[in-house]
């Protein structure tokens, strides 16, 4: 998971970028990235932690220029703690090119042989960004005919990328004096978004981003969603060309972006995030009547934030309390996103505190967006033991994540799932409740997919095990745990 935002504008780009990425920075910690264009000239800053962080004044006075993009990085392939992993990745032909990308490629292994062998291309790190840069600039490079590049070109050159690349990723990229592309695969799996305001003489100023509440921040209207396999185009002075690029594109984006992952005042694919955690709630209120006696349950708390629309929604449903027990730090990061087992249990009791008073000798239902690993789930109900809690019912308004995710989320290793191989009543004995509810993968579909027809059906690969992209079978699965633990 990571957060990518590009913008063409009649101003200097610097500031905008950083007040999106800002705004992104949930969608990644681990390090973050900053290139502009002025004429054929790039500039770059690029560093580990997080926004506020990595800049300083003289790097902003450095990015100079009218077109720019962004990144902010949860580390899913390559390391996390190597700054040179950190994006966008540069390669200097044809013309120079810049690229951020959100995502995850599942035929690396192929792409990095065809791109040492056939096409003579060097990687000097193991990131798939780096990867799909290269390709990029190879179709580019083969495409290229006359003295000039043309939108048509460059369009042919995403069409061969999709033919050879597997897996998910929406991407930005900066192509020295020509402006900026952008392209999402053919699954639309990952979110990107365009937008469009008239700029101070009345020309037109872009911004593709990751989610939408950066559009609107900036005073940009809302155009549209880049489309699955399309390829959207605007040079340095305004303009805008697009087409689709796939063959046989579908959309099918990931229900973790409306589970947890992005923030609930985005739009994404039509669906407002906010009400389809509302949804869920309501879905997962169904699901506690059903396996939750009346009257075991005094009070139904949230954690903080992502969790707190569903709570609601179950509190209101099945007509019981709701309460604000847990208190958050909010100058931790999220801790789903961090790269460690140790440093997420560690950084649990620093971000949340439970308050006494709220749980003493309550009968307490916990709503969480998801149980991932199980490690901040376990420290949760610990809390709210200590707390005084008379029982801890846990629920969750996702399915149980029983499968690695490949498709940009770190949840690579099955052994690292706590729902893996168990039943629920087995995970809630491992996280010490009394009761553990889950959503249904039907619930979660319907919460989801409510109320529109753009959208039949979810990228749910954790919860099913039904892989949409790539060859994703039993030896690509034990190769991703090999390397993620080695």
């Amino acid at each position: 998971m990571c957060g990518i935002v590009g913008i063409v504008s009649q101003r200097p780009v610097n500031q905008q970028i950083y007040d999106s990425l800002l705004l992104l920075q949930h969608r990644g910690q681990d390090s973050t990235g900053i290139a502009t264009a002025d004429g054929d000239q790039f500039h770059m800053v690029k560093a580990r932690g997080q926004v506020r962080e990595a800049y300083r004044t003289r790097d902003m006075r450095g990015l100079i220029g009218n077109v720019g993009l962004g990144h902010v990085r949860y580390a899913t392939s390559g390391s996390a703690g190597r700054e040179e992993e950190a994006q966008p990745f540069y390669v200097n032909a044809p013309y120079g090119i810049i690229l951020v990308h959100n995502g995850n490629l599942t035929n690396t292994r192929d792409l990095t042989t065809g791109l040492y062998n056939v096409d003579r291309r060097h990687l000097n790190t193991h990131s798939d960004t780096e990867l799909l840069l290269n390709v990029l600039a190879n179709e580019l490079q083969s495409g290229i005919s006359g003295p000039s590049l043309t939108a048509d070109q460059v369009f042919e050159a995403v069409s061969r990328l999709h033919e050879r690349v597997e897996g998910s990723y929406a991407a930005i990229a900066l192509i020295a004096g020509h402006g900026l592309l952008a392209f999402r695969d053919p699954n639309g799996i990952r979110p990107l978004v365009l937008g469009r305001r008239d700029g101070e003489k009345g020309e037109d100023e872009w911004i593709v981003a990751s989610e939408s509440l950066v559009l609107e921040s900036g005073g940009y209207e809302i155009v549209r969603d880049v489309e699955p396999g399309e390829a959207v185009l605007i040079s340095p002075d305004g303009w805008m060309y697009s087409r689709q690029c796939a063959e046989n594109p579908r959309l099918v984006p990931c229900s973790f972006e409306y589970i947890y992952l992005a923030r609930p005042d985005s739009v994404m694919n039509g669906i407002s995030v906010y009400d389809a955690r509302l949804r869920l709630g309501d879905v997962l209120a169904e699901q506690v009547a059903t396996e939750v006696p009346a009257g075991d349950i005094d009070v139904v708390m949230p954690i903080p934030d992502s969790a707190r629309p569903s709570a609601m929604q179950v509190a209101q449903k099945l007509g019981i309390e709701y309460r604000e027990g847990f208190f958050k730090n909010r100058y931790v990061g999220r801790t789903f996103i961090m790269p460690g087992q140790a440093v997420r249990k560690k950084s649990v009791r620093q971000k949340l505190n439970a308050m006494s008073t709220e749980f003493r000798g309550k009968n307490v239902l916990i709503v969480d967006d998801s149980i991932v690993r199980g490690t901040t789930s376990r420290e949760i109900v610990e809390m709210a033991r200590s707390a005084g809690a008379s029982s801890v019912t846990f629920a969750s308004a996702a399915p149980p994540v029983l499968y690695p995710h490949v498709y940009g989320i770190n949840m690579p290793t099955r052994r690292e799932l706590i729902a893996h191989g168990r039943t629920n009543d087995e995970v809630a004995q491992a996280m010490a409740a009394d009761r553990l509810v889950y959503q249904t993968v039907e619930g979660m579909n319907r919460a989801i997919l409510s109320g529109q027809s753009a959208m039949t059906k979810l990228e749910e690969s954790c919860f099913t095990g039904e892989y949409i992209a790539g060859h994703v079978d039993e030896e690509y699965l034990a190769w991703v745990e090999a390397n993620q633990e080695s």
